[in-house]
């Protein structure tokens, strides 16, 4: 058996353990195998890793639950304890759930194309996802990331893109290099706040457990156990997508996504994401998937949209 801490902070520990501790005594009647003991503002959790996980990941909900609405019922600890069941089952027999974001909502692979996504990341520590946008790439992406962070199969997750600008200048964007960056980095924030509770996520982003930085922070580092995503990948140089690619250290895997239709490189520089692909196909341990307008899963609109462009490019 392993011992995990959990602080509980800017919470009533009345208003949140119940009285006499009777939140704390559902949720370990739920887990008859670990102990759950409250000291103060701390639970110590004493169990196997895959309880301590589930157990871990009830308490954080809570958590969030409790910083929206200021209270913790018994009613909301059993739904809890039920949704992180339901979730544990359905990923030991192997379903399309990824995991469950933070509204309950099951997140899975909806298309042929994102279930071939899912089992390439299985099978090899480097793949290039390659579509039009609407397709998922980014967003099934970083769920996969999440799960693995959630199954301890990773210590981190690194999420990169380069900071090119489509149509602006950055230099004439207010503030500092971070507050010019996140704009860029805004579908990645969207994505984790949909899979993590606010809380854990500000826990995990201020400790690194989870970083979001521009590709220039990549170079001269090795990106050891980490769960690595580089996003917009068309708009690398070469030298960019060769310096990412080996940065990979041991026990990391690493996502490549893009579209290469939306290349906003100068004119006269090419993709280092469309070498990379042609240089590294075939190569043993890199998937590589090309998703099409099929996979398009935002408003139906997008998929005539992507069709109209494409007409229009082949015939000008």
């Amino acid at each position: 058996m392993i011992e995990k801490i959990i602080t509980l902070e800017n919470v009533s520990l009345v208003d949140f353990l119940g009285i006499e501790n009777k939140n704390i005594a559902e949720l370990a009647a739920a887990f008859p195998k670990s102990r759950i003991v409250a000291r103060g503002n701390q639970l110590m959790v004493k169990g196997s890793t895959d309880e301590i996980v589930q157990i871990d990941d009830i308490v954080q909900s809570l958590l969030d639950h409790f910083h929206r609405f200021g209270r913790i019922t018994e009613e909301n600890v059993l739904n809890y304890i039920s949704r992180e069941k339901e979730i544990t089952r359905g990923e030991a027999s192997g379903e399309d759930l990824i995991l469950h974001g933070t509204k309950g909502t099951p997140i899975k692979a909806k298309t042929p194309n994102q279930q071939k996504l899912v089992q390439l990341v299985k099978e090899n520590d480097l793949v290039f996802a390659l579509g039009p946008a609407g397709t998922g790439k980014t967003y099934i992406s970083v769920a996969l990331a999440v799960r693995a962070l959630k199954n301890k199969q990773v210590k981190k997750i690194i999420i990169t893109r380069p900071a090119v600008e489509a149509g602006e200048n950055l230099g004439f964007l207010p503030g500092d290099l971070k507050e010019k960056i996140d704009p860029y980095l805004r579908p990645i924030y969207d994505g984790l706040n949909d899979m993590i509770p606010f809380e854990k996520l500000q826990y995990y982003m201020e400790r690194e457990i989870i970083e979001i930085a521009p590709l220039a922070f990549m170079r001269g580092r090795t990106l050891h156990n980490a769960f690595i995503l580089l996003d917009e990948a068309q708009n690398t140089t070469p030298m960019q997508m060769k310096m990412v690619l080996t940065r990979m250290g041991p026990d990391s895997k690493m996502i490549v996504t893009g579209d290469v239709s939306q290349v906003d490189l100068p004119r006269k520089q090419s993709s280092g994401l469309h070498e990379a692909v042609n240089i590294l196909k075939g190569v043993k341990g890199i998937g590589v998937i090309e998703l099409s307008e099929k996979d398009v899963i935002r408003h139906k609109l997008v998929r005539d949209i992507i069709d109209a462009y494409a007409k229009k490019e082949n015939n000008p």
